[in-house]
């Protein structure tokens, strides 16, 4: 059984726009690093002894295939050549927030959405990317039923809950855009939008639906009204999720990475080929009913390649929408970003490419 503890939350104004983010990721980077320490519990630790996972969500589950992989022992199994005895899960609301654990040494490697990771690296935060753990995120926005509201331009100048820094909060601004439209954005988890949204708070709620999150599905099962969607209506502003690790603990455990790709390839293919099983797995973490997880489920967005093509493309055009909105202070070669490996002449294993 793993050892699980929640993450640190730092409060975050509701007013706070998503180039805030990358100011303060600025400023906590070089407070994180100065109280970084060469203790055992730091990245640069000589023995990994015990891996600590990050992951966004309201419980300490690392989920996906990975996760499916990680419930059949076959994660520990995998990493234990590495001197990995023990896996901890540690939960965090936001992206934000599981960056300032990173660069503070207090995680290893996390899984989270890509506009984030992107925003951290813009920021200065020395990561690498070593797999995208998902792809092809959908996410939507709701109305009341009794809304007037029809359609995404219906909703110029109103109020719009999102959780900012993620990415639904990328492909809302996107979205926006596209129509020439502006809209108010207020800063809410999922978890907390159903209220002010009944209430007349906020006029709409943007939201996830891929799993584990899927309150797009609980929403619209609840009577509340889609007016616009990746899916339906911005296919190309899907997110995606991405695997990261710090430059410290992959220099340190240099085949960390190769492992943890063939690991993934591995638990993918395995997902795919017992589907049933797998959904019920991410059924049996969730608070959403059965049938909304099974409708969110999408095996085409997993796939047994670290850097997929289809991945790539999207979180190419996440950043450069970042880029121009000033979101991201520092611009970056993707590819270059990315911690890829491949097997040497001699079949062992090769390190990843030199940071860029």
């Amino acid at each position: 059984m793993p050892n699980t503890r929640r993450g640190f939350a730092v409060p975050t104004s509701r007013s706070r726009p998503i180039v805030a983010v990358a100011t303060f990721l600025a400023a906590a980077l070089a407070l994180f690093l100065a109280g970084c320490s060469s203790s055992d519990d730091s990245a640069d630790r000589e023995v990994i002894d015990k891996l600590r996972i990050g992951v966004i969500g309201p419980s300490a589950v690392l989920s996906g295939p990975v996760g499916f992989a990680h419930s059949r022992g076959e994660l520990l199994a995998s990493l234990k050549p590495l001197g990995v005895n023990a896996v901890e899960i540690v939960n965090f609301p936001n992206g934000p927030d599981l960056n300032q654990a990173l660069v503070g040494g207090r995680l290893d490697v996390a899984t989270y959405g890509d506009t984030p990771a992107l925003v951290a690296k813009g920021s200065g935060l020395a990561t690498r990317p070593i797999a995208f753990a998902q792809f092809n995120l959908n996410a939507g926005v709701v109305v009341r039923d009794s809304s007037p509201v029809k359609s995404l331009r219906d909703l110029a100048g109103k109020k719009i809950g999102v959780p900012k820094g993620s990415y639904i909060d990328r492909y809302l601004r996107g979205a926006l855009a596209a129509e020439g439209l502006s809209a108010t954005f207020v800063h809410l988890y999922p978890a907390d939008q159903e209220a002010p949204l009944s209430s007349g708070e906020i006029d709409a709620a943007a939201l996830p639906n891929v799993v584990p999150s899927v309150n797009l599905g609980t929403f619209l099962a609840k009577g509340f009204r889609l007016v616009d969607s990746v899916y339906g209506n911005h296919p190309n502003l899907a997110g995606t999720s991405v695997t990261v690790s710090s430059d410290t603990f992959l220099a340190k455990h240099p085949d960390f990475a190769a492992t943890w790709q063939r690991l993934q390839a591995d638990a993918v293919r395995y997902a795919k080929a017992h589907w049933n099983e797998f959904v019920a797995f991410e059924i049996a973490h969730s608070k959403a009913k059965p049938e909304i997880v099974r409708a969110a489920a999408n095996p085409a967005s997993y796939s047994e390649e670290a850097f997929p093509a289809a991945a790539v493309t999207l979180l190419t055009g996440t950043k450069k929408f970042l880029v121009e909105q000033g979101s991201i202070k520092t611009d970056f070669d993707v590819d270059g970003w990315f911690y890829r490996t491949a097997p040497a002449a001699d079949g062992a294993q090769a390190e990843g490419t030199a940071p860029r």
